[in-house]
C-alpha cells in the first residue's frame, strides 16, 4: 500500500484541480472538522485527506468506522458565489461526481438518495456535506468516506453488510484520489454556476432504487413512504404515493427499502 503524498496527488491531478491546496495527515480526529474550524481563514479550495480519522462522522451524526489502509477518507472545503437555498441540490452533485468517477474506474456503482454510493446494493461510499455562511461567500466542507477493503471484524462492528472495491484497492491511491478529486473539481464548479437542474438526468441514470417501494423514516418512525421516481430539478426526491406525487427536501432523515429493517 503506498503512501498518500500531496505532491503526487497534485502530480496526477487533472487541470480542473490544480487551484487545490492539498494536505495529507497520518490521523486526524474529522477531517470535515478540521476544515469547518479554519472557515473564513482559508485562502481557497482545500483538500485534507487522512490516513485514519478516529472520530470520522456521517450523516445525521452517525460515526464512520473504517481502519487505515481500509478506506480513502478526505475532505474538499469549496467556496461558492450562493445563495443558501441555491445549494440545496449539491450533495446530489456531489454523489454525481463521485460515482461517475468511480463507474469510470471500472467499479459499477449506483446512488441512494441523497448521495450515499452502493455496490450490489450495500453501501461503498457515504457523504457529509457541511455548509457555513461568511461575510461574502458560502463554504461547503464535503467529507467522503471510500471503502476500498472490509475486514471482517470492521464488518461486525458496524453490524450491517457493507461493500468494498479491491479492485480499487490494487489502484495507487494518489492516482485514485486525483481522479476523485479532479471529476469533483469540475462539478463543484458547473453546480455553482447552474444549480443542480442539469445534474438531474445524470443522477436519475445513477438511481439505485428508482422505481421501488421505499419508506422515509424520520428517528425511526415512518415520515412518508410510496415508490420512488427519482430526483428533481433542485435535488429533492420524488415519491408516488396512494395521495399523489410528493417531493421531499434532503435532511436528516434515512431512507429504506419497504420490507427491510431500520
Amino acid at each position: 500500500m503506498n503512501n498518500l503524498s500531496a505532491a503526487a496527488i497534485s502530480a496526477h491531478c487533472a487541470t480542473s484541480a490544480s487551484h487545490i491546496a492539498i494536505e495529507t495527515v497520518a490521523e486526524t480526529g474529522s477531517t470535515n472538522a478540521d476544515l469547518l474550524a479554519r472557515i473564513g481563514t482559508l485562502p481557497g479550495p482545500v483538500l485534507r485527506i487522512a490516513e485514519n480519522q478516529t472520530a470520522g462522522r456521517g450523516r445525521a451524526g452517525r460515526s464512520w468506522l473504517s481502519r487505515p489502509g481500509a478506506a480513502l477518507m478526505f475532505s474538499l472545503a469549496w467556496r461558492f458565489k450562493g445563495p443558501l437555498h441555491n445549494m440545496s441540490g449539491l450533495p446530489m452533485a456531489v454523489g454525481v461526481a463521485l460515482a461517475e468517477t468511480i463507474v469510470s474506474l471500472g467499479v459499477p456503482v449506483q446512488i441512494k438518495w441523497p448521495n450515499d454510493l452502493l455496490r450490489d446494493g450495500a453501501k461503498l461510499a457515504g457523504i457529509l456535506v457541511e455548509t457555513q455562511k461568511t461575510d461574502d461567500a458560502i463554504w461547503a466542507v464535503i467529507g467522503c468516506g471510500l471503502n476500498l477493503l472490509m475486514p471482517d471484524e470492521l464488518e461486525a462492528q458496524i453490524g450491517r453488510e457493507v461493500a468494498s472495491a479491491p479492485w480499487l484497492a490494487q489502484m495507487d491511491r494518489n492516482q485514485l484520489m486525483a481522479a476523485l478529486l479532479g471529476r469533483l473539481a469540475a462539478v463543484l464548479a458547473e453546480f455553482d454556476d447552474t444549480g443542480f437542474a442539469p445534474f438531474t438526468e445524470r443522477w436519475n441514470a445513477l438511481h439505485a432504487w428508482h422505481g421501488k417501494d421505499v419508506v422515509l423514516l424520520d428517528n425511526g418512525a415512518v415520515m412518508q413512504q410510496g415508490r420512488a421516481a427519482g430526483v428533481d430539478a433542485i435535488g429533492r426526491l420524488l415519491l408516488d404515493t396512494d395521495q399523489g406525487r410528493v417531493e421531499i427536501l434532503s435532511g436528516d432523515v434515512s431512507l429504506r427499502l419497504s420490507g427491510t429493517q431500520p
